[in-house]
């Protein structure tokens, strides 16, 4: 399906707006900077000659390998212009508009996000089309939302809304602020599954929801979107998806969409987005339909569950898949610290480092300052048994070779709650010398 531009609205995001963030001077006590770094701007950072293996950063540290996470944009970028779909990628991931800036570069239509305060980062650093993937509550988030529209650059901005009560709350901010013509409130009605997260339960009271909507001066009824994302398999999340193509054409075919604008067809989840392109391809409506992707870990993809999910999608997709594929970029790096009793190692990592909500990081290469040329493979037979606070208690075979002072590199298993820990995170080439450095707003 071919992506088109209609009057009045951008096909793909702008450049984001980021000098006056690289110019601004870092707090010298940001986690991950070296000590004695004040004065240091973010932008000067990549000038420093830092190197990760010369131990010149102190840790652990948390690392993005540049080259990869571009090849993993690029590619994610090509899926979704070989299959007709547009990204709005989860900016609650990474919450680095650096990285929204080159997810922009490769194409991305929208910035999701799930609260205010994320919204308004985005929309500070230039961001121009905004999906906020969660139905407003509080009196002060609506306000804002409403005030939003107002900011004189023709944001453009999404959310969603699963009951009546939600869309008479919008409708009446809408009601006391009401937005610019051109710039409504577009909504997208949420359907969820039984046991899941928001959502509409059913179609007819995603139907009902709609309609609400399409009555609502102010409001514009954009289209139909879920979150598959906590389904159990993918046979799950096409029956989910399927509701969503249903409820879209019902709604379509009742003339409750917003006039001369396509429908909207969105869904969430970074482990089934195949998926996405392949139910959502099949939609009679007789009008422009936009697939909207809202996966938000392709960037950095991970070394456990994500890297699973893709294998499936390389086996049984029917969709174009381009050469190459996504892979892991970001690793948390810790010394060992001790090596305390035969079987268990310790390193200067924990829980306040990397992510352990979703399965343990796993030791994926080693290195000895000033005897290695480079990081090596971890042999077999090491794992993380446990994370403290700030410890790592890595399960050690007798053979291992690692030694008080050795680095440890860390796939993780979850990228959002390993990019809240850090403030700051250090992009680094294939040798892992320090090229730049990301920002966070968590």
């Amino acid at each position: 399906m071919a992506v088109t531009k209609e009057a009045g609205l951008y096909p793909h995001l702008p450049k984001l707006r980021l000098d006056a963030l690289r110019a601004a001077p870092l707090d010298p006590l940001t986690k991950g900077l070296p000590f004695g770094s004040d004065g240091l701007t973010l932008g000067a950072i990549g000038a420093r000659g830092w190197s990760l293996t010369a131990g010149d950063l102190p840790m652990p540290m948390a690392v993005i390998r540049r080259d990869v996470m571009e090849r993993n944009s690029a590619w994610m970028a090509a899926f979704a212009a070989a299959n007709g779909l547009l990204l709005a990628p989860h900016g609650k991931t990474t919450m680095a508009p650096q990285l929204y800036d080159v997810q922009a570069r490769d194409g991305a239509w929208a910035i999701t996000v799930a609260t205010m305060q994320q919204l308004e980062v985005a929309r500070r650093f230039g961001v121009r089309r905004i999906l906020l993937a969660n139905q407003p509550v509080g009196r002060v988030e609506v306000a804002a939302l409403m005030e939003a529209l107002h900011d004189g650059g023709g944001l453009e901005i999404y959310c969603l809304a699963d009951s009546a009560e939600g869309v008479a709350v919008l409708a009446e901010a809408a009601s006391r602020r009401p937005p610019p013509p051109s710039h409504p409130l577009r909504v997208l009605v949420e359907i969820g599954f039984p046991g899941g997260r928001a959502g509409a339960r059913g179609r007819a009271a995603a139907l009902d929801v709609a309609r609400a909507v399409a009555a609502s001066p102010g409001l514009a009824l954009a289209g139909f979107e879920c979150f598959e994302g906590l389904l159990p398999d993918a046979a799950s999340a096409d029956g989910l998806l399927d509701e969503v193509v249903a409820a879209a054409g019902e709604a379509a075919s009742r003339g409750w969409l917003a006039a001369d604008a396509p429908l909207i067809l969105s869904a969430g989840g970074s482990a089934f987005f195949d998926r996405v392109g392949e139910r959502f391809g099949a939609t009679l409506t007789g009008r422009p339909v936009r697939r909207v992707l809202r996966s938000g870990c392709y960037l950095t993809h991970d070394s456990l569950a994500y890297g699973v999910a893709f294998q499936r999608i390389r086996e049984r997709t029917r969709l174009t898949l381009p050469p190459g594929g996504l892979e892991p970029s970001l690793e948390v790096w810790a010394y060992v610290q001790s090596r305390p009793e035969t079987g268990r190692t310790i390193l200067t990592m924990g829980k306040r480092d990397v992510s352990f909500d979703s399965a343990l990081p796993v030791p994926l290469r080693w290195f000895r300052p000033g005897e290695m040329d480079r990081p090596a493979p971890m042999p077999p037979g090491h794992a993380t048994l446990a994370l403290n606070d700030q410890h790592c208690h890595l399960g050690t075979p007798g053979e291992s070779p690692l030694r008080y002072g050795d680095m440890v590199g860390f796939g993780i298993g979850h990228p959002c709650t390993t990019f809240d820990k850090w403030d700051l995170l250090m992009l680094v080439d294939e040798s892992y010398r320090v090229v730049d450095a990301v920002r966070t707003f968590f």
